[in-house]
């Protein structure tokens, strides 16, 4: 598969293993008004750079959100956004801190916003579920670069969809030629060898019905009178015969049973369908011969009462709102004109959660903005009693008076007399990066908590949350995991150091016999401690390995 090069490229391809995580701090939690349903569905926003924000989420997210969605700066030139990625490279540091410039002014522009984008792209990706979808708005200034990285990272096979979404109703009068559309781009994380689609597009929900849709469904004169079961739609009974596609024994005579002709495939088609099903068909009155009963090309009848209960999402959307309804409703949400640049309007992310989740998935948005998508997931909750959790992540310092607060209302319900909207009730915890869990000199930090280090070392371990354990299990407080073949202790205290020996091995009750309701003991113990005082027989005897703090605490 061809792939793009950009200045910086080599640099940012394993920046994401470099980012220090780090802790995250719940500032305010926020719950539904009194009468409100309570909030059940952990929500989440969270203030920081969303590198390491994303980062600081895959302990407890890694492959578990279904549905990803992000608007990311169009690096247009004029949004004034800035590369900040501490990446260690004497070219990359100039970069820091300098608003990136128009084309033909920066003529790094691209590269910049690609590096930006790369290490995030990675962290999205594990993230997901394996049928697990990543939708992205973007317009023409960055589109087809930005294609090309993501079908590196996920894969060409794994690429759905360029949705087509109509934002606005004219053309702008500045050029003679104007784009009315943007981009949703769609990738599915996962796809079998031999499938024909990902296991996102496998697991997607069909979009609901729309009057346009429905409107093809007529109740149509014939020569009898109205078919009793109602109205249909006419589905063409031949089929285009070019490009190899003409079937020969397709080619057949129907006979019209209203005056007994003979009809053919129209010259260069067949017919759809074999003789025996055609007669089926005819038999139980599904083929169409006008309103006279003298067509010469019968249609197929399509009862509304079979339709399915949804409808495949085309590839052009232009019935889920403009840019100025986006704006409309903020609006009408802060009961004054919001500053805030090009929001995307509720409809279009309605549609991508609908499409994309089920009623329990997490939908997660790193670049949050005015916090249409987490608008999205609670209507579509309080719609059909789901529990969808969202978690948003925005850098900015509006992230609390506009992310935040948009979230607040849609909670409470905002707005007066005709115009109110009644609240969805539910709540969030508005978050904060905290410090980093590992320092300078590679010793941990004590400032973020135990708990927070022996979750950070249960992720690194890869232990199965139903194998983890907490201190106050029957075993040792030091138990991180626990499973048949083996045990995961974490003999870690702030204070002091520990040493791994005998006297510690003793403190560990775990029963001989199965005969229990206590775990038996383990075949295998991996134990972290500060050193070790035991030999490599004897450890080897016992099925001991030990694991050095914090020299071997993995890093990700």
């Amino acid at each position: 598969m061809p792939t793009l090069h950009w200045v910086g490229k080599d640099k940012v391809i394993n920046h994401h293993h470099e980012v220090p995580f780090r802790v995250l701090n719940t500032q305010s939690t926020f719950s539904a008004t009194e009468g409100a349903p309570a909030n059940t569905t952990a929500n989440r926003i969270i203030h920081g750079d969303n590198l390491e924000a994303l980062k600081s989420l895959l302990p407890e997210l890694e492959g578990k959100v279904k549905c990803i969605y992000i608007d990311p700066p169009y690096n247009t030139g004029n949004e004034g956004w800035v590369y900040n990625d501490a990446v260690n490279d004497p070219k990359m540091k100039k970069w820091l801190g300098q608003v990136v410039g128009k084309e033909g002014e920066d003529l790094s522009r691209h590269d910049k916003w690609l590096c930006m984008m790369y290490p995030r792209l990675k962290l999205l990706h594990r993230l997901l579920t394996d049928d697990g979808s990543f939708w992205v708005s973007l317009d023409d200034n960055e589109s087809h670069y930005f294609k090309c990285a993501v079908d590196e990272i996920f894969g060409r096979d794994c690429f759905i969809m360029d949705f087509i979404w109509r934002k606005r109703d004219g053309a702008p009068n500045d050029r003679k030629v104007g784009s009315v559309h943007e981009h949703v781009f769609v990738w599915g994380k996962k796809r079998k060898v031999g499938a024909k689609q990902t296991l996102a597009e496998e697991n997607f929900q069909l979009m609901p019905r729309t009057e346009k849709a429905d409107a093809q469904y007529r109740v149509f004169s014939e020569p009898n009178g109205p078919d009793p079961r109602g109205a249909f739609r006419k589905i063409d009974t031949t089929a285009n015969g070019k490009g190899g596609r003409y079937v020969e024994s397709l080619n057949y005579a129907m006979v019209n049973p209203y005056n007994g002709t003979e009809v053919w495939p129209r010259k260069g088609t067949c017919w759809r369908h074999n003789q025996e099903e055609m007669q089926r068909l005819q038999a139980d009155n599904r083929i169409y011969w006008g309103v006279t009963g003298t067509a010469t090309t019968p249609m197929r009848k399509l009862f509304k009462f079979e339709a399915k209960n949804g409808m495949t999402a085309p590839s052009i959307w232009d019935d889920v709102g403009l840019n100025q309804h986006a704006t409309s409703e903020l609006e009408q949400l802060f009961g004054h004109k919001a500053h805030f640049d090009t929001p995307k309007p509720v409809s279009l992310l309605e549609r991508i959660v609908q499409i994309a989740t089920q009623p329990d998935s997490i939908v997660l948005d790193s670049f949050a903005g005015s916090a249409t998508t987490a608008h999205a997931v609670m209507k579509l909750n309080a719609q059909d009693g789901g529990q969808r959790r969202f978690v948003l992540i925005e850098v900015e310092d509006y992230a609390d008076a506009i992310t935040a607060e948009r979230v607040r209302r849609v909670i409470s319900g905002y707005g007066t007399g005709a115009k109110a909207v009644p609240g969805t009730g539910g709540g969030f915890d508005y978050c904060a990066l905290g410090e980093p869990l590992f320092l300078s000199d590679e010793l941990l930090n004590e400032a973020v908590g135990v708990e927070a280090i022996r979750s950070y070392v249960a992720y690194s371990e890869g232990i199965p949350e139903p194998e983890r354990t907490m201190p106050d299990n029957p075993h040792t407080p030091y138990l991180l995991g626990l499973n048949r073949e083996t045990a995961w202790v974490f003999y870690y205290e702030p204070e002091r150091a520990t040493a791994l020996d005998v006297d510690f091995l003793a403190s560990l009750r775990f029963p001989k016999s199965a005969n229990t309701a206590v775990a038996p003991k383990p075949g295998t113990a991996i134990i972290y401690a500060d050193r070790c005082l035991l030999t490599k027989p004897f450890m080897a005897k016992h099925g001991i390995v030990f694991k050095k703090i914090p020299r071997d605490i993995s890093r990700f």
